[in-house]
């Protein structure tokens, strides 16, 4: 009789211990944890460097970027100087931005109107900003990929919040390729014209403009019929631009 017992009351606790097991709710593989966790501080190290980047190069220069490594590989060497905003002549902020992106002054990095434009015509051509650009440029790479526009996407308004618009135009010149291995609006001056950036004329700042976005494929010191043409429309977009103040963001 007390065997019995004993045993029943000893039975009693390894029941209760199994049915609360059973009740528990089952615990996560430790290694899917982890990975997660790897997951989001890699992700929160990108982000924190693409933070530092966009802040540092707001008054730095940027030194290079992934393409112009590429075409220093490809080619041996490139040709580019770097030259601020007050060195640059007025006449060539306009230009390129009649030629690349009018409403610059009027977006926060994303001209929606274009890019309706773009859609009903089934093409992407012109629906990227002058913005994108820069983002494209200085911290991204060339080519098409659903990864690359999703950073641009992300990176962009970033850079407008951070930077002034006079600041995004600079970098823009100065970063953009006008002819092969030829970087910024100064080297393209000095190949082109044999001339400095700050004494560009009217003709000259939209010639340079009219070589993008295909400065290997154009030319602006031995023009084709389009790219005189393209140039003529640059001008009076220039002029325009100043008139009814949509260059006033970047010549305020």
């Amino acid at each position: 009789m007390t065997d019995k017992a004993t045993e029943t009351s000893a039975a009693k606790p390894t029941r209760k211990r199994r049915a609360k097991a059973a009740s528990a709710p089952p615990r996560k593989p430790r290694f899917f944890h982890r990975v997660a966790v790897w997951v989001l501080r890699g992700l929160g190290g990108v982000a924190g460097l693409y933070a530092f980047l966009i802040l540092l190069f707001s008054f730095v220069p940027p030194p290079i970027n992934f393409f112009q490594m590429g075409e220093i590989w490809r080619l041996g060497s490139i040709d580019k100087d770097w030259v601020s905003w007050e060195e640059i002549a007025p006449v060539m902020g306009r230009s390129a931005v009649a030629a690349e992106d009018a409403n610059f002054c009027n977006h926060w990095g994303f001209d929606m109107a274009a890019i309706r434009q773009a859609i009903q015509a089934g093409s992407n051509r012109g629906a990227s900003t002058i913005s994108q650009q820069v983002v494209k440029n200085v911290f991204l790479w060339h080519g098409r990929s659903y990864l690359r526009k999703a950073m641009e996407a992300v990176l962009t308004p970033v850079v407008e919040l951070i930077w002034s618009k006079e600041r995004i135009l600079e970098v823009y010149l100065n970063v953009a390729e006008f002819d092969e291995g030829v970087f910024g609006v100064q080297a393209a001056a000095r190949h082109y014209f044999d001339v400095d950036a700050k004494d560009l004329t009217a003709l000259q700042a939209a010639r340079l403009a009219a070589v993008l976005p295909d400065p290997k494929g154009r030319s602006a010191s031995n023009p084709s019929s389009f790219v005189r043409s393209r140039t003529r429309a640059i001008i009076a977009g220039a002029e325009t631009i100043a008139a009814d103040g949509r260059s006033a963001c970047f010549e305020g």
